[in-house]
């Protein structure tokens, strides 16, 4: 089965292709993807100058992409249609949702092949599977600009359950305004690892948000850490003295990673799982991958990181979630199915 995934629900238009096979144990959607065809059309450099995503930008850049994304990705699997198509319908932006959504009831009336409605957050823990095989009961973090998610996973055809989330900034999003107020530029997360390289990462003691006694024990929050930094900034502006942008760069993206990997660890402890999955663009920062690394490893639990190709968003994670989601026994979506915007991550498939 040759399954095509469309994702349009921020910055990037992706179009991807994998062939599924079952293997022929049970019903529950086991089997292995191959990938085929990734191929990605991003409009970060038209936001660039506004310093953030710009909905209305991202929506006629999708409009403009769409078509030319999907003529390349086809050329690339050499196939002339697809079995199935699965599309993101949410979470996102409601504008590059609707793109995705209306090209891909298109193309599946057209080519007369089933549409299934996909969950974006449920793909950047299926894509995993791509580089590293089936997936095991696990929890993942998701890291980007829009999300923070502690998820527990016992099968990719079935709900996803949400441990925690954050309860202000996405850690993505912190990074973005962080490097905004600091003069690195857009997209943040990239600009600020570069920054932190030549940095102290214990310069500056930043605080650990929701990590007290009686916080929750899977959510975050990253707004009084960004402020923390505000007010840092300031404070040196006041007295005359240099940002060191490197000290200051390292110490906050050393207590993002502390705090998110701290609370995945804690989630695999109390779970008694011993497999993570880190997904999402954020997660190629490379102190986040270096100290769930480290610690994954002094508490025996096996972590999986797709490359960083795969962490952004693309439409192979979408096509790979739809391919574990049909080989579960999942009924087609109806084309008259809506986008969801505020999609709920225990929602895998409508």
């Amino acid at each position: 089965m040759i399954v095509m995934g469309i994702e349009s629900s921020c910055d990037e238009t992706g179009v991807g292709i994998v062939r599924w096979e079952p293997d022929g144990i049970g019903d529950g959607g086991r089997g292995t993807a191959t990938l085929l065809a990734d191929e990605v059309a991003s409009s970060v450099d038209e936001h660039a100058r506004f310093g953030g995503v710009v909905p209305e930008i991202a929506s006629r850049a999708h409009l403009e992409a769409i078509v030319p994304t999907m003529q390349r990705a086809r050329a690339a699997a050499d196939i002339d249609r697809p079995d199935a198509i699965a599309v993101t319908i949410g979470p996102g932006l409601a504008g590059a949702l609707l793109v995705g959504v209306a090209a891909a009831k298109a193309y599946a009336l057209a080519w007369d092949v089933p549409l299934f409605a996909m969950n974006h957050l449920g793909g950047h823990v299926a894509v995993d599977t791509l580089e590293h095989g089936p997936m095991p009961e696990c929890v993942a973090l998701l890291v980007s600009g829009g999300h923070t998610h502690l998820l527990h996973v016992t099968d990719l055809a079935r709900p996803i359950t949400e441990l925690g989330t954050t309860v202000d900034d996405a850690a993505g999003e912190a990074f973005d305004k962080v490097a905004r107020l600091l003069d690195l530029g857009f997209p943040g997360g990239p600009a600020l690892d570069r920054a932190a390289a030549a940095g102290d990462p214990g310069a500056i003691a930043f605080p650990r948000g929701m990590t007290g006694p009686r916080d929750a024990r899977y959510d975050f929050s990253f707004s009084g850490l960004k402020t923390a930094v505000a007010r840092h900034v300031e404070k040196c502006e006041r007295s005359g003295t240099p940002v060191s942008i490197p000290d200051v760069a390292a110490s906050f993206q050393e207590a993002v990673a502390d705090v998110l990997t701290m609370k995945a660890i804690r989630a695999c402890t109390d779970l008694d799982v011993d497999t993570l999955v880190l997904g999402g663009g954020a997660t190629a920062n490379s102190r986040i991958r270096s100290m769930a690394q480290e610690r994954c490893a002094a508490a025996g639990v096996t972590l999986r990181v797709p490359r960083p190709r795969l962490c952004t968003d693309n439409g192979v994670m979408i096509a790979t979630l739809g391919a574990h989601v049909i080989g579960g026994g999942a009924e087609p979506s109806p084309l008259t199915v809506a986008t969801d915007p505020g999609m709920s991550v225990q929602v895998s498939q409508l």
